[in-house]
């Protein structure tokens, strides 16, 4: 097929559309990151804080809002654009940003042993808390972190009080001792968790992910899709039936929107459509990518026969 018949992609992904069936979906499967305009924004923020001169008092940021909504998507952007580097000459690797994990637990021996595999030190690490509280200080100076990030931070609620104090007193003099700014994200259970240290709330600034609505942002997202996903034929995508739709099997979530949307391309190329349309969405045979939305599907069915 020649390239120029598919006017309706954008010139990077015309390519993707001449493959075969089983190449272009999983191409539509992969793991790919999309700009939106929340996103953005998270992305911007960060830069700007990676880029304030030291204080003893840096500001820091809350990337929070529901399950789904892109949070970690965000941190691994920001950690791409912002790779660690390794100096052959010196032997000395430079890591400007570094991302870890909440542990299960806010033990504090626990804290210190993710923070030290996010800075590459991997097997077991013998010794007491305060030592790896001092290696885990050695390595941020000495490979230059300039900020520190901690996903699912809203995990810190899952131990006791007294751990909850002692997690965040240990965040607490990581930023000033570094005097780098932290990002912690998570669910909105992570701003009533930081409100519980005002301190430290106060350094915060809260950046909330929303939603999506039937507005101009989502139609955006949904006729970026359509431009880039290989199907043979225009999709529409962007129309007011498809974007209700859409909204009402996803809850607005950014995830299960990902996920129908390459489900539904995915059978566009198994039944030879090679589009999507609003019938795309009411297919008898469609299988819903996650169990929160054949839930909400199954309750709108049952008010609609109730009604």
């Amino acid at each position: 097929m020649v390239l120029s018949e598919y006017g309706h992609l954008l010139p990077a992904y015309r390519r993707q559309a001449a493959l075969p069936d089983a190449e272009r979906i999983a191409w539509i499967r992969a793991d790919r990151w999309l700009d939106f305009e929340q996103a953005r924004g998270a992305l911007a923020r960060m830069e700007d804080l990676l880029a304030y001169p030291p204080r003893d008092r840096m500001p820091c940021l809350l990337l929070y809002g529901d399950t789904g909504m892109g949070k970690t998507k965000i941190i691994r952007k920001f950690l791409r654009d912002h790779p660690a580097s390794f100096d052959k000459a010196a032997g000395v690797t430079t890591m400007p940003v570094v991302a870890m994990q909440m542990p299960a637990e806010p033990i504090e021996r626990d804290i210190y042993g993710e923070l030290l595999v996010s800075l590459g030190i991997s097997g077991p690490i013998d010794g007491a808390t305060h030592r790896q509280k001092e290696l885990c200080r050695s390595l941020l100076r000495s490979m230059g972190a300039r900020m520190l990030i901690i996903d699912e931070v809203h995990a810190m609620l899952a131990g006791s009080f007294r751990q909850q104090r002692i997690f965040l007193n240990a965040i607490r003099f990581l930023a000033n001792d570094l005097k780098a700014p932290l990002v912690c994200a998570g669910t909105d259970l992570a701003r009533q968790s930081l409100l519980t240290d005002p301190q430290l709330a106060e350094r915060f600034e809260a950046l909330h992910l929303r939603r999506w609505a039937d507005d101009r942002f989502l139609t955006q997202l949904l006729s970026s899709l359509g431009a880039l996903l290989p199907l043979r034929r225009p999709s529409a995508l962007e129309t007011t039936a498809v974007r209700k739709r859409v909204l009402e099997l996803t809850d607005g979530v950014t995830v299960r929107i990902f996920r129908l949307i390459e489900t539904v391309a995915a059978e566009a190329i198994h039944s030879g459509a090679e589009c999507i349309t609003k019938e795309s969405f009411e297919a008898e045979g469609l299988v819903l990518p996650l169990v929160a939305m054949t839930r909400k599907a199954e309750e709108r069915l049952l008010r609609r026969a109730a009604g």
